[in-house]
């Protein structure tokens, strides 16, 4: 039996953060599907599309991982995959409110559906998708955070 779990998120952009999360998880599971919400209330700079794009790209030499993107209750598309476990990442103490909320709700919702938290790298604990697109924004280079197609279309959305 196949050992599966859901990494849900904007991933707007996707950052080395997001993939260091992923390699962690494959650590755990045979299958990680990485899961790119809709969620269009966030306003993301990149469409879903392109964000499933980038993450395929960044992950196509994982074994084990799958890029999808789903809309609507997080736990009924756990379900439709048949996932039972979902990844998500704690970078800070500012992160635990948050996640511990959505996890206790996502509990109550779905009791057959868990959620597990991992901390990616200390490099990549401070990052955070609002504070690479200010940057970015601004003309900071990026490439220690970001592949380099990623930081290319960030620049090419946000400074034209």
């Amino acid at each position: 039996m196949t050992r599966r779990a859901i990494y849900p998120g904007t991933f707007d952009p996707v950052t080395y953060g997001h993939i260091d999360l992923i390699k962690r998880a494959l650590r755990i599971f045979d299958e990680v599907v990485v899961a790119v919400a809709h969620n269009p209330t966030k306003g993301p700079v990149f469409t879903v599309q392109e964000r499933v794009e980038f993450l395929r790209r960044a992950t196509r030499s994982l074994r084990g991982v799958k890029v999808d993107d789903f809309d609507g209750l997080v736990v009924n598309y756990a379900r439709r995959k048949g996932a039972r476990v979902m990844v998500r990442g704690l970078r800070m103490l500012s992160d635990f409110e948050y996640e511990f909320q959505m996890a206790l709700t996502n509990r109550k919702l779905a009791r057959d559906v868990e959620t597990i938290f991992l901390m990616p790298s200390e490099s990549y604990a401070y990052l955070s998708a609002r504070l690479i697109k200010e940057a970015t924004a601004l003309g900071a280079r990026l490439s220690a955070f970001l592949p380099p197609y990623v930081e290319a279309a960030l620049r090419h959305k946000l400074r034209g």
